[in-house]
């Protein structure tokens, strides 16, 4: 059993809200959009080792390295033309 706790969403919610976003982007073509924007999953673990095993199996399936940036926190991401999908791991002391 993993080590760590994956915080995600409800995968067919997600992207039917993703969805309708973008119907409603393409027919009110007046609404302005963000140059850009980020979705993020964060994993939670007690120790950097399995905060890191817990980014990797996130970011596995996305075919991104995960990076040690430092004091316990790890990070990966893809980018999808202004659109960056990440995997966020961060030291407990840091989630309140």
């Amino acid at each position: 059993m993993p080590k760590y706790e994956i915080r995600s969403g409800d995968r067919a919610e997600f992207i039917a809200g993703l969805r309708e976003l973008a119907d409603f982007l393409t027919a009110n073509p007046s609404v302005f959009v963000p140059r850009c924007a980020s979705f993020g999953v964060f994993v939670d673990a007690a120790d950097s080792t399995a905060r890191r095993e817990g980014a990797e199996h996130v970011a596995a399936p996305l075919g991104v390295p995960v990076d040690d940036i430092g004091e316990g926190y790890y990070d990966a991401r893809r980018i999808f033309g202004p659109i960056a999908y990440s995997v966020i791991a961060i030291p407990p002391e840091e989630r309140q």
